[in-house]
């Protein structure tokens, strides 16, 4: 794969470019299952061989150990050309009653537990504990990690915590990631949030965003990064099949059938579901970044030469009259509705 084929686009009003398409290293943090450590080295080899220059991790992710995985692949690189994403919201502290194993989806040891905290001295306590796990001297961006059941200590106490360190250029633009888009939308309109990382409500399936966080967004001068495009894998591939997940559940019926609409459609048009699923999202001029989660060289491979490929004409439209997406999806045959912060 040859550098230089990925665009950027830059977070409005930071001084921080961010490559089209990211990685996400979740899996490097053992996800559902082990990544050996020469897949996950070998695939942020092969990113940045293809280009990417975007990758986003967070404590959560294996307990540490994305964060650290992360930082060593990328520790003999200029650090000048790339962007590091991590979050804030669980400090990892010691596990008094360990069971073995992590019981939040990551097969690491779980000498280790999260506890929430979203208060400005656990907001740098945690920023300086991502900072020794990776070896890095600073984040390019950092994320209130899903504060849905903290909002008031979110938003008084972390993220002015993180708009201070933004002003003194220690880090380059704040933000949020969570999987729903209303709190999301209040973040940006109520908050000094710069950027927000939006899990699975822009895609294919699901364009509720178009209600709240999108044209906050806009109204704001603000940015998106979206993340979850495959809803859990139903998008994933070329045919859904019963039995896919969406949305980290077993997909119902009538969405595998949607999806399946959606990718004969997408065939039509000599293109694939997958292919569709990570280039729609960036059709909206509010969302800046697609980051996947990557694994091994492989998957990496694949997700690179899926966005790759050619968007052809009319492809939207067609989705649009088949009532397979809503109506005021803003592509580049659409205009965007008008702003509003609700």
């Amino acid at each position: 794969m040859n550098q230089g084929t990925i665009g950027h686009r830059r977070i409005r009003n930071t001084p921080v470019q961010v490559t089209e398409l990211g990685f996400g290293a979740s899996a490097l943090g053992n996800l559902y299952r082990t990544t050996p450590p020469h897949d996950a080295s070998a695939a942020v080899d092969a990113a940045w061989a293809a280009g990417i220059r975007y990758f986003d991790t967070a404590p959560h992710y294996g307990l540490g150990l994305s964060e650290r995985r992360l930082g060593a692949a990328l520790r003999d690189r200029p650090r000048d050309e790339y962007v590091v994403s991590s979050k804030v919201g669980r400090l990892l502290v010691p596990n008094e009653h360990p069971r073995g194993v992590d019981d939040e989806g990551f097969v690491v040891r779980d000498d280790l537990r999260r506890q929430w905290d979203f208060s400005r001295e656990g907001v740098l306590r945690s920023l300086d504990e991502t900072l020794t796990r990776m070896g890095l001297d600073r984040l390019d961006v950092v994320y209130l990690h899903d504060p849905d059941e903290h909002w008031r200590q979110a938003v008084d106490e972390a993220m002015p915590a993180l708009a201070e360190l933004r002003d003194q250029r220690v880090v380059g633009a704040i933000g949020v990631g969570m999987n729903q888009s209303a709190m999301l939308a209040r973040f940006l309109c109520e908050s000094a949030a710069d950027v927000v990382m939006l899990a699975g409500r822009y895609t294919l399936l699901d364009q509720s965003a178009l209600d709240d966080v999108l044209p906050a967004a806009r109204e704001q001068g603000k940015s998106v990064v979206a993340v979850g495009v495959f809803n859990s894998g139903l998008l994933s591939r070329d045919r859904p099949a019963e039995g896919m997940r969406y949305d980290y559940r077993q997909a119902p019926p009538e969405l595998v059938a949607r999806a399946r609409a959606i990718a004969e459609v997408c065939a039509a048009h000599g293109t694939s579901l997958p292919a569709a699923a990570i280039a729609f999202p960036c059709t909206h001029p509010d969302v800046v970044n697609v980051t996947l989660g990557m694994r091994d060289e492989a998957q990496v491979t694949r997700n690179v030469e899926l966005h790759r490929r050619h968007t052809p004409a009319g492809l939207w439209e067609d989705l649009r009259a088949e009532g397979l997406i809503r109506q005021d999806v803003p592509t580049a045959d659409l205009p965007t509705r008008s702003p509003r912060c609700l």
